[in-house]
């Protein structure tokens, strides 16, 4: 188990095939490099992971670097054959992923068919029961 003591905490703990990264605080401009610095690290550590789940309850502000280091790490992972999860999403995070259009990026099905996250569309339509702009 790793902990990094700074405004973005990241917890990771790892298993036989995954790594599970907790983050803890705001994804920003500021603390972006810091997960992207840690997935970075576990992928060339691992190279035989299979699924790196971020574990993302305690996620805060996601501003645009931080939604930017979302989608490189996406990348990463597809590149490495890594499935990518965004596991415990709060609303506020599926709000900017659907806002920017890139919520289905990080829900799709993966090649084959497996669920790149957690969430399912239930937990969407609950968030925007008319759609993101208010319309259906």
């Amino acid at each position: 188990m790793t902990t990094h003591p700074q405004h973005l905490r990241l917890t990771t703990l790892d298993t036989e095939g995954s790594v599970r990264i907790e983050v803890h605080g705001d994804l920003d401009y500021d603390s972006a490099g810091l997960l992207l610095d840690e997935v970075t690290a576990q992928l060339a550590a691992r190279p035989a992971l299979t699924d790196l789940r971020l574990h993302c309850a305690e996620l805060g502000t996601v501003d645009s670097t931080g939604l930017s280091a979302l989608l490189m790490i996406s990348r990463r992972t597809s590149g490495a054959g890594v499935r990518l999860h965004l596991d415990a999403r709060p609303a506020k995070l599926d709000r900017l992923l659907q806002l920017t259009g890139t919520l289905d990026h990080f829900t799709a099905p993966a090649p084959g068919g497996a669920v790149r996250s957690s969430t399912t569309e239930e937990s969407v339509a609950a968030t925007f029961p008319n759609g993101p702009d208010g319309t259906t």
